[in-house]
């Protein structure tokens, strides 16, 4: 529906048949190899063209971004994955690309031409690394402009002389500057602001981070629809891993099968690194060796979500290993299940994500996790709730989004209370993506069971199965 390329279409046979058909069987061939590489659906040229529109409106200088350069293909593990404000912008998911756009053209633009407004550029033709790594886009194959979306498609190397020839009209450009903490942010972004100043050290730079940031926080509604499918598919997983649970089973185990859900579902990727921790490992929040064996009594967490189309999903669960929650471990589910309801009730356009103040919901999940229940010291649960409730997904599992800022219809955000005590190996988290809507939300993983007596039947139902099956084939 939202933008899976169109196989081209032959007609008009005008010759013989035979000729006919071997022409159309040959383009079809070379369509088909030309778009070798694109595992992801994208969404139409139109709706990328219409942002970048957007963004040009915004600024009084030419903005200049790079794709990622696909370095990383020396190392066997790498697979190429575009930079998000890159591919938000253009829908291009190849290495060594770059883009320029130019701000919106006023009455009298002070660039002093009437040319293109936007450059795209791809690297060079080069046969044999295509012979290694298959085939990629040039700025010379046929049809280039009508596929990118680009009016103007160059060579990357001739993107110097443009950025050169601009900066006789324009005292300053704006890029992605690297961020002032993090180690100095992204490689990739310091790089990129390197070039810019060793091509034209003149040239003030100004920051465009934070109007692209503000423009992902609100999806379109092919962002929504390959977020429901990475959703959808995480669903799926989860599902398969309650019903396949119990003790015995290696945590990597539990893991691989969810993968191996979302790739046969059609995922390209997963959204981050599978978690999935039983017992002591359940109260670890980004716990990613996988490596524990599941016993009899375990809690398990896991937060596995896949990715569709470079959107990505965030879904946690806990079960118990055995299929029956201890009576602890249904109350601590209890309490952050109700956490989860009190927050979702007030969840609507206006709130936020603060950890304080009388809009956020957080602040809500917080107030009812403190006030129900107690540690083996009596204390209130509150301390063991180290983390935020939720945060904004979309190319990215945590996708730029301000938490205090107030939710806006056509956000998409986690809700994800969580209590983690170690002194118990007890840890409960469950997360859902929420949609926010005019009028208050939509829970996008519904279908998902989160009630502790529906899970305890699925696995009870799953584990009646095995036996049967184990039953029958003894006889």
């Amino acid at each position: 529906m939202y933008s899976r390329p169109v196989r081209r279409r032959f007609c008009n046979f005008a010759a013989s048949a035979t000729l006919s058909v071997f022409i159309c069987a040959a383009a079809c061939v070379l369509a088909t190899s030309a778009r070798a590489q694109e595992r992801r659906d994208r969404e139409p040229n139109s709706v990328y063209a219409e942002r970048r529109a957007r963004l040009a409106a915004q600024v009084d200088c030419p903005i200049v971004l790079w794709g990622l350069t696909g370095r990383e293909e020396s190392s066997q593990a790498y697979i190429f994955a575009q930079e998000e404000n890159f591919y938000y912008l253009s829908g291009h998911n190849e290495e060594g690309a770059g883009l320029i756009i130019l701000p919106a053209a006023k009455s009298s633009s002070h660039d002093g031409t009437n040319g293109p407004r936007e450059f795209f550029y791809l690297p060079a033709k080069n046969p044999l690394k295509e012979k290694w790594n298959g085939a990629r886009m040039s700025p010379v194959d046929p049809g280039i402009e009508a596929r990118t979306g680009f009016a103007t498609v160059k060579p990357f190397a001739e993107m110097r002389a443009e950025i050169e020839n601009l900066a006789r009209a324009y005292p300053s450009f704006c890029t992605i500057l690297p961020y002032e903490k993090e180690l100095g942010g992204y490689p990739h972004e310091k790089e990129v602001v390197d070039w810019l100043q060793q091509s034209v050290p003149q040239i003030k730079l100004k920051d465009i981070r934070a109007q692209i940031t503000a423009m992902r926080q609100i999806k379109s509604p092919g962002e929504i629809a390959f977020l429901q499918r990475a959703i959808d598919l995480s669903l799926d997983s989860h599902l398969e891993a309650m019903r396949l649970m119990r003790p015995g089973l290696y945590e990597y185990q539990v893991g691989a099968r969810m993968v191996e859900v979302h790739q046969m579902g059609g995922s390209e990727a997963e959204g981050y690194a599978p978690i999935v921790g039983a017992g002591p490992n359940s109260t670890a929040l980004h716990y990613d060796r996988l490596s524990r064996k599941i016993e009899d009594g375990d809690i398990v967490v896991m937060d596995v979500g896949a990715q569709f189309s470079g959107y990505s999903a965030d879904i946690t669960r806990t079960i118990p290993a055995n299929g029956k929650f201890t009576p602890r471990q249904l109350e601590i589910y209890n309490i952050v299940l109700g956490a989860q309801n009190a927050a979702l009730a007030a969840l609507k356009p206006g709130m936020d994500l603060c950890r304080k103040g009388d809009q956020s919901v957080d602040k809500i999940s917080r107030d009812y996790i403190n006030s129900h229940g107690k540690d083996r010291h009596g204390k209130s649960l509150g301390q063991y709730y180290i983390h935020g409730l939720g945060h904004h997904i979309g190319l990215n599992v945590h996708d730029p989004g301000e938490y205090c800022g107030p939710l806006q219809p056509g956000m998409v955000v986690t809700m994800e209370p969580g209590i983690y005590i170690p002194e118990e190996n007890l840890g409960v988290r469950i997360e859902d993506d929420v949609l926010i809507t005019e009028t208050g939300y939509k829970l996008l993983s519904e279908r998902l069971p989160r009630d502790p007596v529906e899970i305890e039947k699925i696995m009870a139902q799953a584990a009646a199965h095995r036996t049967k099956a184990e039953k029958a084939g003894h006889d």
